[in-house]
């Protein structure tokens, strides 16, 4: 999508309700980018977007609609897997140590015995016997690097010799530089050198200087070497009006650091919350004995993470923990391996985490008095400014890779909570836990971001309401999938019992399915599986084990199965319907700002990316405004004119649970924001029809209220039957305030 494509979509845009358009990255990345955050010029807005003229059309556009932009900017990593496209990158690996650009990039220097970059971009090793020289570059295929001037005198092998850098296989285990976490296509960038700030963020004051920008959202703060350093210079750069958030992954305990200049973060800690509130914990015991299985732990999955797939980082740590404390202990990797295991988070050098590594220091002593030696020359070395920083940097790739980016794919307990931000061992959120939060948020971050989808998670919140729905089913669902696992054997069961609840989460409630989706639950399980690295993976994929697995999936589309599955769906998707309007109101209405994905104002069935990135129909979103006759984009367009009308109310307004009474008042989520807004939702409807209502109901605050979404008028005390009796939530706006 071009800037001209979204200013074309305003007008849509604006009768929705939406105050500000959010935009992925827009600065110069790889050619052919569908997502931008590979950056490879950060001192350019992209030409394929429409350059710096396209994007001042549509910021000009939005503002004359009472409309501004809000940025998404990528300042942890650059792209490098095309190092011709990247400007800064070529001219390092053309001149080495003396290039102008040598210190905007971690590079280990001391890797490689003769100080050239390590570049673990090829094949293996003897794929270097393949290089030629065309010109002033190296080429290996389609691939290029270049010459440095003076060094292209002859043979292919006796140029690379010459070279700054050395190309070597992955599989080596060795990279000559800061990776954004084990991505070798994205080199680390040195933010915290105020030269390579001011030269990567020219582009980005120029576009608060001339008020292009409302705000930006910043990714993965932890992926820098400085998170709060980086934050107060941006602030500077942007002046105290901007709206900044940042990608933030909070563990389900961990405080923001309340420090930070910031608004919030973008979210993911209130959909871990949100989406929790729909999960019935009587699901817990069945549900945990089907999967039993697949559950694994989590600092087994980081050790070998930072044994294997970091071990170049890992080797990088212990060297700069050698050359601060004078000595080098051979069980160190080990004793950094398991600190870093028994880390909640992504890092630990925020003011409110000061405890968390001591505690994990004492932990690991506690548990092998061996490491004992090792530990201690380790936190001697973390006060020295290079072990603290690598150690940090280290925890954060660590809990990506082993958490979000392999336990996610493997625990098939309930894949619904396994989403950037969850904690899939908390099955669920209590009530008033929820309500304890957002009432914390009303304080502390009234500006942080609320979301349910984004382009990083796992799967849609439509998705993931259905799934959800399963833990009303626990005992059925375990019986039928079972059952259909006899009928249509699995590659194996762990691998089935995660598939299937996707499939169950996309499947058509008509139960026609049509190659498009054939096509996206194959794309969909080849990637599961290889980020679960249980069989397969990226790097040595297994085609016997893939191969099988497709052929399940073709076997289960087209068997006998097939129908079941689409007769079970049918008993679970009025509920997940429902739930996915109810969680969508929650995440409209709660403290913090909504941020509503691209095409999420309808259902959506989107699975991770690059399936959330798929052409959006905003035709027949126009249409459905028009008419509001679909439950989603009616709450969406009624809380956005809220919003809108009561800004008061949702940016400084407190939040204050409403308590239901009767026999089914756990159903029902309600609050107050402000004086003047009541939201309430009902939840478990599934496990509801069973019972119904009953004499439930909810006592609203004097006055008198009517529901934005359906005109109602209400006072005193309510029936929940017929407060939800025509959607699955209301909206209650005081009368005269």
């Amino acid at each position: 999508m071009t800037f001209d494509d979204a200013r074309a979509l305003l007008p849509y845009l604006a009768d929705l309700g939406v105050s500000h358009l959010y935009l992925s990255p827009v600065l110069t990345a790889v050619t052919g980018s569908t997502h931008g955050y590979d950056v490879t010029d950060p001192t350019a807005v992209s030409a394929e977007l429409g350059g710096p003229e396209g994007f001042s059309r549509l910021s000009a556009a939005a503002r004359e609609r009472g409309m501004g932009l809000i940025v998404d900017i990528v300042p942890n990593h650059v792209g490098v897997e095309h190092p011709e496209q990247n400007p800064w990158w070529w001219d390092v690996l053309t001149y080495g140590r003396s290039s102008r650009f040598a210190g905007f990039f971690d590079i280990d220097w001391d890797l490689d015995p003769d100080g050239r970059i390590v570049l673990p971009v090829l094949g293996s090793d003897a794929d270097a016997d393949g290089l030629t020289v065309d010109g002033d570059v190296l080429r290996l295929g389609d691939r290029i690097w270049p010459i440095r001037p003076g060094t292209g005198a002859g043979t292919a092998a006796e140029i690379h010799a010459r070279q700054a850098y050395r190309l070597t296989g992955w599989q080596s285990g060795s990279c000559g530089y800061r990776r954004f976490f084990s991505i070798t296509s994205l080199a680390a960038v040195r933010q915290e050198d105020p030269a390579v700030f001011d030269a990567t963020h020219a582009e980005i004051g120029r576009w608060f200087r001339e008020e292009l920008v409302a705000g930006l959202r910043v990714d993965h703060i932890d992926g820098l070497t400085d998170p709060a350093g980086y934050l107060a210079r941006l602030r500077e750069l942007t002046g105290p009006g901007a709206w900044i958030v940042a990608e933030k992954i909070l563990a389900a305990d961990e405080p923001l650091e309340p420090s930070l200049p910031i608004g919030g973060t973008t979210g993911y800690d209130v959909l871990r919350e949100i989406g929790g509130l729909f999960v019935d914990p009587d699901g817990v015991g069945p549900l945990t004995e089907l999967a039993r299985e697949t559950r694994c732990g989590t600092r087994e999955l980081k050790i070998r993470v930072a044994t294997e797939v970091l071990s170049s980082e890992l080797a990088r740590l212990r060297r700069a923990i050698v050359r601060a404390t004078g000595t080098d202990d051979p069980s160190l990797p080990a004793a950094i391996a398991d600190v870093v295991s028994r880390v909640d988070a992504y890092r630990t050098d925020y003011r409110s985490l000061s405890a968390m590594l001591p505690q994990a220091i004492s932990e690991t002593v506690a548990a092998s008095p061996e490491l004992a030696p090792a530990v201690a020359q380790l936190a001697d070395a973390v006060n020295q400014p290079e072990p603290a920083a690598r150690l940090q940097q280290l925890c954060g790739a660590v809990t990506a890779k082993a958490v979000e980016d392999t336990l996610f794919y493997r625990d098939a307990r309930l894949v619904s909570l396994n989403e950037v931000g969850g904690t899939p061992e908390l099955f669920g959120m209590g009530t008033a836990d929820f309500h304890r939060r957002a009432a914390a948020r009303a304080r502390d971050w009234p500006a942080t971001m609320v979301t349910l989808s984004t382009h990083d998670t796992k799967r849609n919140e439509d998705v993931r309401a259905r799934i959800t729905v399963l833990s009303q089913r626990a005992e059925r669902w375990s019986q039928r999938v079972l059952r259909w696992n006899k009928v249509c054997v699995p590659p194996d069961e762990g691998t089935g019992l995660f598939l299937w609840q996707n499939i169950i989460g996309v499947w058509p409630a008509s139960g026609e399915v049509d190659d498009t989706l054939r096509r996206r639950l194959h794309a969909y399980a080849e990637k599961a599986v290889r980020e679960a690295e249980l069989h397969t993976n990226w790097e040595r994929p297994d085609p016997e084990f893939e191969g099988g697995l497709h052929d399940w999936i073709d076997a289960l589309l087209d068997g006998p199965v097939a129908g079941e599955v689409t007769a079970f769906v049918a008993e679970l998707d009025g509920a997940a319907r429902g739930d996915a309007v109810a969680q969508k109101l929650l995440a409209l209405t709660v403290p913090g700002i909504p941020d509503v994905y691209q095409g999420t104002e309808l259902f959506d069935d989107s699975l991770v990316d690059p399936d959330n990135r798929r052409p959006v129909d905003f035709a027949l979103r126009q249409t459905e405004l028009t008419t509001l006759s679909h439950p989603k984009i009616r709450v969406v367009a009624n809380a956005l004119r809220s919003r809108r009308e009561r800004p008061a109310t949702y940016l400084s307004g407190d939040h204050t649970p409403v308590a239901a009474a009767g026999p089914a008042a756990d159903h029902v989520i309600a609050f107050r924001r402000g004086s003047d807004v009541l939201v309430a939702v009902p939840r478990w409807t599934l496990k509801l029809g069973e019972t119904g209502w009953g004499e439930t109901t909810l006592t609203l605050p004097d006055g008198d209220w009517t529901d934005r979404l359906t005109g109602s008028a209400w006072s005193g005390t309510v029936a929940a039957e017929a407060l939800f009796a025509e959607l699955p939530g209301a909206l209650l706006e005081k009368t005269g305030a």
